[in-house]
């Protein structure tokens, strides 16, 4: 298991777009991921789990992964949360 807090720095926070391109990236990994916030977990490839979170702009959530690519999924995910979801792979 390989874990890493991350503030999420985003205007809108992990809402409506940026979820999806968060799912997105960690639906291309085969790790079990988890998102906890506030003791409260959900699965990282799950829409609804993550906006049932309400993670707004300066949220500091957990990232947790299981598997045969945990680190790199949470390392993924971290880099396009810094990245404030600006990645062209995940732009128009």
């Amino acid at each position: 298991m390989f874990s890493q807090e991350v503030q999420v720095t985003n205007q809108v926070g992990l809402y409506a777009r940026p979820a999806t391109f968060f799912i997105q990236c960690a639906n291309g990994f085969k790790s079990t991921i988890l998102v906890e916030k506030e003791e409260r977990r959900v699965n990282a490839k799950s829409l609804l789990g993550i906006l049932s979170l309400g993670i707004t702009k300066g949220t500091t959530i957990t990232l947790i992964a299981d598997g045969v690519d945990e680190v790199e999924a949470v390392n993924a995910l971290t880099d396009l949360i810094q990245s404030n979801f600006s990645d062209s792979n995940f732009s128009d």
